[in-house]
C-alpha cells in the first residue's frame, strides 16, 4: 500500500501510514513530509523495491527488517538515479486505530 502511493507520488497516502508519533533517530513524521515534498519536487517519477527479510513481533509491535532500493527520474533530465539504498534495517509498526502505522523504533 505504502509503495504504491509512493510510486503515485502521493505525500498524503504515504503519511497515512505513519504514526503521528513517528521517531527514528532524527527522523520524525514532519521530517518524512519534507523528504518526500523534496523528493517529489527533484523526480518527476519514482519507483521503489522492497524486500521483507525478517518480522518479528515484541511485546505487541511488529519489527519489520527490509532491504530496498528508491530511485527517481530527475526532473528535465530523464535520467534515472539511486535516491537511497539500505540493507536488513529495522522498522517498528504498531496498531493504530485498527490499522498498522509505521512508529518507528525510538530515538
Amino acid at each position: 500500500m505504502a509503495t504504491a502511493r509512493f510510486q503515485a507520488m502521493d505525500a498524503a497516502g504515504v503519511l497515512a501510514q505513519v504514526s503521528e508519533r513517528y521517531r527514528n533517530g532524527p527522523l520524525t513524521k514532519a521530517s518524512i513530509r519534507d523528504n518526500l515534498a523534496a523528493l517529489f519536487a527533484l523526480y518527476d517519477a519514482v519507483k521503489t523495491s522492497v524486500r521483507i527479510d525478517q518480522v518479528r513481533m515484541v511485546d505487541g509491535a511488529a519489527w519489520v527488517y527490509s532491504t530496498g532500493e528508491v530511485s527517481g527520474r530527475l526532473r528535465g533530465l530523464g535520467v534515472w538515479t539511486t535516491a537511497l539504498s539500505w540493507e536488513r534495517e529495522p522498522e517498528v509498526a504498531r496498531r493504530e486505530g485498527g490499522s498498522w502505522r509505521l512508529a518507528g523504533p525510538g530515538p
